[in-house]
């Protein structure tokens, strides 16, 4: 586990935060967006609070945890955000283009961008994709994603058995 307080440097100590956890942050971030493009921004966004607000990490939760609900945080604001709800984002690709965006973005759609599953999790409304991403995708406990979401334990297995019902609702249209 990082000890917040074995490092004095407060650039060290968010280099090694940016690496142990950038790309679970990314994958959080694009599960939230569904944008490949606005989720690195929101990544970098979510390290940068980070970085501002390393004097008020007590050690009291995880350091997992503390990031984890920075980031929740952050992209939440975002979906309420005026930017979000008036500019369309166009997430058409430069013409041929190879870039090393385009792997960083095969591994936030799970390696399996065609996959029905992840098309079906990706349509769910945020409250259900937040849980099942977490629940699923991060194993976090009920109690753990209840924190996290601030809402309540049995809140969080109700928004799961929808969400499983959505999945196999939608699961079974596509095979009609």
């Amino acid at each position: 586990m990082l000890d917040v307080f074995e490092h004095a440097d407060s650039d060290e100590l968010i280099d090694e935060i940016m690496k142990r956890y950038g790309q679970e942050v990314l994958q959080l971030a694009y599960s939230y967006v569904n944008s490949k493009e606005i989720a690195e921004d929101l990544t970098q966004d979510i390290f940068i609070k980070c970085y501002k607000s390393l004097h008020t990490y007590t050690g009291k939760s995880k350091l997992r945890t503390w990031l984890w609900r920075i980031a929740i945080n952050t992209c939440k604001d975002y979906l309420k955000s005026w930017y979000n709800k008036r500019v369309l984002v166009s997430e058409e690709k430069p013409s041929k283009m190879s870039t090393k965006g385009d792997e960083v973005e095969e591994a936030v759609i799970q390696k399996d961008e065609g996959s029905r599953l992840v098309s079906e999790v990706m349509s769910l409304p945020i409250e259900y994709r937040e849980v099942v991403y977490l629940y699923y995708f991060e194993e976090l406990p009920i109690k753990e994603i209840a924190g996290l979401i601030e809402t309540k334990e049995n809140t969080v297995k109700t928004r799961l058995r929808k969400a499983k019902k959505l999945l196999k609702e939608g699961m079974e249209d596509q095979h009609d």
